[in-house]
């Protein structure tokens, strides 16, 4: 049996090092800004990007939340593409915890532009709810992996604030978008207002996510965390996973960019599969299945039941994440295996017994 876990970045352990940091960190008061180790990370992470000051939040929905409150007013209502995270899956947060209304356009990759906003452009009108939020993702999720050209930013933020708008970004996987585009943190987060960064993804750590932006911003968006919730204490202790996260995980993200194009070119070639290898940008892999062999969820159960985990979306899409706990030789036997099984007539697959590995658990 296998033991390789590809289904998201969010099954990531803390790595010993990470245990340790998490072990010794100098904790206080987070509620009344008296711990050291969350102080420290928020001012690290403000001046990464650029920014004045950021709020420490428990999850990447929380500090989107945050950014939602603080930008919109009951009554307003927000522009977001179609698949974003906020609005597809953040449980309707904007309505029940601002009273917003998410408005979502059609967009190519997760990605919206200028012309896409301007067709769905409407007037101040009483009939209408005022527009007040362009949140974008970056880098997207159901929209693939794929990554704003920062020209693109540029005009999209240029747009926004033309027309009286403010830019949230959903930075949940940022350093992957920056990686990939080879550009800062801060290059990326010079046209939006406020940008949410979550740590438990790429950066493997086991909570935490971060909202960033003005420092008059940001009182309020402190504000808007107590208010959903997040009075946090002695959390130090997290923050200090975050810390070193940025200051050990960053760069190795190149080697899961380097795994995903590696698996989408393995499995490329195969005429049950469909896959667009030129846009695996990050550590996010799409591919579809075709239907003659059998489903996404079929192809699922059988790897499930040899120990290789992935997401199946539906309609024959898949969703296959490399992470710091999946190393080059497992993302390559998690490839072998899919082309074994696709190989094969599903019927077969799902009669025969679960087939055993000896060589694998060695290498490991």
């Amino acid at each position: 049996m296998y033991d390789i876990e590809l289904r998201s970045d969010t099954y990531t352990k803390p790595t010993p090092g990470m245990r340790r940091a998490i072990a010794e960190a100098e904790v206080g008061d987070d509620m009344v800004g008296e711990d050291p180790t969350v102080n420290r990370l928020e001012a690290q992470v403000a001046e990464l990007l650029g920014k004045e000051a950021a709020v420490y939040a428990c999850s990447g929905t929380q500090s989107n939340q945050m950014g939602v409150w603080v930008h919109c007013r009951p009554g307003d209502e927000l522009l977001i593409e179609e698949h974003g995270h906020i609005g597809t899956y953040e449980a309707g947060a904007p309505a029940a915890l601002s009273g917003v209304s998410v408005r979502k356009l059609p967009g190519v990759g997760g990605m919206l532009d200028v012309e896409t906003l301007e067709r769905h452009h409407r007037p101040s009108d009483i009939h209408f709810a005022p527009t007040k939020l362009l949140c974008l993702e970056n880098s997207t999720n159901l929209g693939g992996g794929r990554t704003y050209p920062l020209e693109r930013l540029q005009q999209l933020s240029e747009w926004a604030r033309a027309h009286g708008m403010k830019v949230h970004l959903d930075g949940a996987r940022l350093f992957n978008a920056c990686f990939a585009r080879g550009v800062s943190a801060a290059d990326v987060a010079q046209y939006a207002d406020t940008i949410s960064i979550c740590f438990s993804k790429g950066l493997g750590c086991p909570m935490g996510s971060i909202l960033v932006g003005t420092s008059e911003d940001m009182q309020l968006a402190r504000r808007a965390r107590k208010l959903f919730g997040g009075a946090l204490r002695q959390v130090g202790m997290m923050a200090a996973s975050a810390v070193y996260a940025l200051e050990h995980h960053v760069d190795r993200l190149a080697e899961d960019h380097a795994n995903a194009r590696l698996f989408a070119e393995m499995i490329a070639d195969h005429p049950a599969v469909r896959i667009d290898v030129d846009a695996v940008e990050t550590n996010l892999v799409f591919f579809h299945i075709d239907p003659a062999w059998g489903s996404d969820a079929a192809l699922s159960n059988v790897l499930a039941r040899r120990g290789v985990r992935i997401i199946p979306l539906g309609e024959g899409r898949v969703r296959v994440t490399t992470h710091l706990d999946v190393s080059r030789t497992e993302v390559e036997e998690a490839a072998k295996l899919i082309l074994q099984c696709l190989s094969q007539p599903l019927a077969s697959l799902e009669q025969a017994p679960t087939p055993s590995s000896t060589s694998y658990s060695a290498a490991r």
